[in-house]
Order: structure tokens, then sequence, then C-alpha cells
């Protein structure tokens, strides 16, 4: 790992932005490490499968109760989920480093998102670092 964050799902799997090698990890409670998401190569694209994903210096990572990997995608300035089937897609924001709230999240701008969280209604808390503030994504 190098430059990792951890969050933890239901079932004790430990969940790891693997920050420098741009890839999410997993490790099992027997302590087995896979990939989640993603590949060594820093990049931008969703996919139906993990391994076709690319991230760019992944930071921050949440569960929900569902089961959903959310990831402040901090060199893509976004942030992506990754569903319990493994398929990666872009949840708010569009690459470009500004601020903007919207109702919708491709119209969503962060600028460097370094931290995200689930809150107990399911809202997504995200840190949005070079704009200074607190964001909230609603489910």
């Amino acid at each position: 790992f190098n430059g990792p964050e951890v969050a933890v799902d239901l079932d004790g799997n430990v969940i790891v932005a693997d920050f420098n090698n741009h890839c999410i990890r997993k490790i099992t409670p027997l302590g087995v490490v896979s990939t989640l998401a993603g590949t060594a190569t820093r990049g931008y694209a969703d996919a139906e499968l993990g391994a076709n994903a690319r991230f760019n210096n992944p930071n921050g990572v949440a569960v929900d109760g569902k089961g959903n990997v959310f990831v402040a995608d901090q060199g893509n300035r976004c942030v992506r989920k990754i569903s319990p089937q493994g398929a990666v897609s872009t949840l708010a924001g569009a690459g470009a480093g500004c601020h903007r709230d919207a109702s919708s999240g491709n119209d969503a701008r962060f600028n460097e998102p370094s931290e995200v969280v689930v809150d107990g209604n399911g809202n997504l808390i995200v840190a949005d670092m070079d704009n200074h503030c607190v964001r909230m994504i609603t489910p």
C-alpha cells in the first residue's frame, strides 16, 4: 500500500483507498488482500467491472449500509461509487476543479475531494479540500 485511507464494511472487510497506487483494495477478516477496483495506472474511467476502472489518487473511502463503496477520487476531482457487484460510476463531479453545488451530480464540481463519510441518513459528506468546505450529497 502507498498512502492508504481505510473504512470497514458490514462484513468486517477493510476497504482501502490506495492513494499512490490508484486503486481500491479489500482486506478480508482472514487477511486476504484483493483489488476491488482500479489498477496501478492513474486515469479516469467508469466501468461495469472494477478491474477496468481507473482512479487518480483516490483518497477517502466510505461504505454505506447497502455495501456501496464511495471514493473521494482526489486527482479526478469527483466522488465515485463502487456497487456491491463491482461496477464503478461517477456519483458527482466532472473533473474540472472549481466549486459548484448542483441538483445533479454531473453538474456539481469539486476541487480535490479528500475524505468521504456516510451519515446515519445515508447522506454522503465530502471534505472538498481545495475549496475549503464540507459538502453533502443526498441519496
